[in-house]
C-alpha cells in the first residue's frame, strides 16, 4: 500500500513539474541559460578551490572569465561572421555563372544535356529574392520589436538576469546539490544518486568535452583556411566546428564547402590540395590530442540522439526546448540504460524456455519408472 501511494506521489509530482515547465517556458529562459553556464563553470570553480582559493574568489574568477568570453564573442566574432555571410550570399550569382561555364560544356559533350535546363538565371533570381525577403523580414521584426516597449523591456530584463542568476548558481551549486540529495527519500537515494552521477558523466562528456573539441576544431579550421587564402575562412571554419559533434560530419561538410569556395575563388584545382591538407591535419590533431585530452574515455550522447533531441525540443518548446533538450536526453539515456540492465538481470529475461520444462519433467518420470524397486 505504501509502495503504491509512493508511485502515485511521484507520478503527480512529475505531471505537475512538466505542466509548470510548459506553462512557464517563456520566463524560464534566463534561468536555464544561467544554470547551463553555472554547470559548465562549476568544475573550474572546484579546481580553483583545490588550489586553496576561497569559494567566493573562485566563483568571481570563473564568472568574470565567462562574461569576458561572451562579450568578446558578441562584439567581435558575430559581426565578422555576419559580414562574411553577406559577402558569401552576394557572390553566389558569380559562383553560379562560373560553375555553369565550367560544367555546361562537360554536360553537353558527355550526356548531351542542354545547358538551358539548369535555369541558372531563374535560380539566381530566386536566391536574390529570398535573401532580400529574409533581410526585409529581419528588419521588419526589429522594427516591430522596437515599437513595443514592453517586448524590449522583457528582452533587456532577461539578458540582465542571466549574469546575476549565473553568479548565484555558481556560488551555491554544491550546496544546492547537497540540499536536493538530503531531500530525497532514503529508500531511493542510492539509486537516484547513482543515476545522477551517470547522467552528469554523460552530459559533462558532451557539454564540457565535446564543446571544447568543437571550439578547438573551429579555430584550427579557420586559421588553416585563412593561411590557405580562403576569403570565408572564419565562416566555414565555424560551421565545420559546430557540426563536428557528429563524427566526420564536420570534416565532410567543411571540406566540401571550402573546396567549392576555393575553386570559385581561384579557379585552380590544385588549391584543393591545401584545403584537404588543412582538414586532414585537423582530423589527426582531433584524434590524437583533442578527443583523448578533453573527452577521454567518457561516453557521451550518441550523435543521432543529440540531433533528435535538439530538433524535438525546438519543435515542442522553441528555443527553450533546444536549451533543455540535451539535459533531458542525458537523463533519459541513463534511465533507459538502467531499465535495460534491470531487465537483463530479471527473472523475465532469464526464465527457462517453455520447451525445456516438459522434457525435463518427462525425463525425471522415466527415470523414476526405470528405477529398481
Amino acid at each position: 500500500m505504501i509502495l503504491e501511494s509512493g508511485r502515485w506521489f511521484w507520478l503527480v509530482v512529475g505531471i505537475i513539474t512538466v505542466s509548470l515547465v510548459y506553462l512557464l517556458a517563456p520566463i524560464l529562459m534566463p534561468f536555464l541559460v544561467g544554470a547551463f553556464l553555472a554547470y559548465l563553470g562549476d568544475p573550474l570553480v572546484d579546481r580553483l578551490e583545490s588550489w586553496k582559493l576561497s569559494r567566493a574568489l573562485s566563483v568571481t574568477v570563473v564568472f568574470l572569465s565567462i562574461c569576458l568570453a561572451l562579450v568578446l564573442f558578441f562584439l567581435f566574432l558575430v559581426p565578422v561572421l555576419e559580414s562574411q555571410m553577406k559577402l558569401f550570399i552576394s557572390n553566389i550569382p558569380a559562383y553560379l555563372d562560373w560553375g555553369v561555364n565550367v560544367l555546361a560544356p562537360y554536360l553537353q559533350r558527355t550526356f548531351d544535356v542542354d545547358p538551358s535546363v539548369l535555369e541558372v538565371e531563374k535560380l539566381k533570381t530566386v536566391i536574390s529574392s529570398h535573401w532580400k525577403e529574409t533581410g526585409g523580414f529581419i528588419r521588419g521584426t526589429i522594427q516591430t520589436i522596437s515599437k513595443s516597449g514592453f517586448v524590449v523591456l522583457g528582452w533587456v530584463a532577461n539578458l540582465a538576469l542571466i549574469p546575476i542568476i549565473t553568479f548565484y548558481l555558481l556560488r551555491d551549486w554544491d550546496r544546492m546539490v547537497a540540499y536536493i540529495d538530503d531531500l530525497l527519500p532514503r529508500s531511493i537515494e542510492p539509486i537516484v544518486a547513482s543515476l545522477a552521477r551517470e547522467s552528469d558523466d554523460i552530459l559533462g562528456a558532451f557539454l564540457r568535452g565535446q564543446l571544447l573539441v568543437m571550439f578547438s576544431l573551429a579555430v584550427i579550421y579557420s586559421v588553416g583556411l585563412w593561411l590557405v587564402g580562403l576569403k570565408f575562412a572564419l565562416l566555414i571554419g565555424v560551421i565545420a566546428g559546430l557540426v563536428s559533434f557528429v563524427p566526420y560530419l564536420g570534416l565532410i561538410v567543411g571540406a566540401s564547402i571550402a573546396g567549392i569556395a576555393i575553386l570559385f575563388q581561384t579557379q585552380d584545382i590544385f588549391e584543393l590540395f591545401w584545403v584537404f591538407a588543412v582538414f586532414g591535419v585537423a582530423q589527426v590533431i582531433e584524434g590524437t590530442v583533442l578527443t583523448p585530452l578533453l573527452v577521454g574515455e567518457r561516453i557521451g550522447l550518441h550523435p543521432v540522439t543529440v540531433i533528435f533531441a535538439v530538433l524535438a525540443g525546438g519543435q515542442l518548446f522553441g528555443f527553450f526546448g533546444i536549451l533543455l533538450a540535451l539535459p533531458v536526453a542525458a537523463v533519459l539515456a541513463v534511465i533507459m540504460r538502467h531499465i535495460h540492465d534491470t531487465y537483463k538481470q530479471s527473472q523475465i529475461y532469464g526464465i527457462e524456455s517453455p520447451e525445456t520444462v516438459p522434457i525435463i519433467e518427462l525425463n525425471d518420470n522415466a527415470a523414476e519408472d526405470n528405477a529398481p524397486r
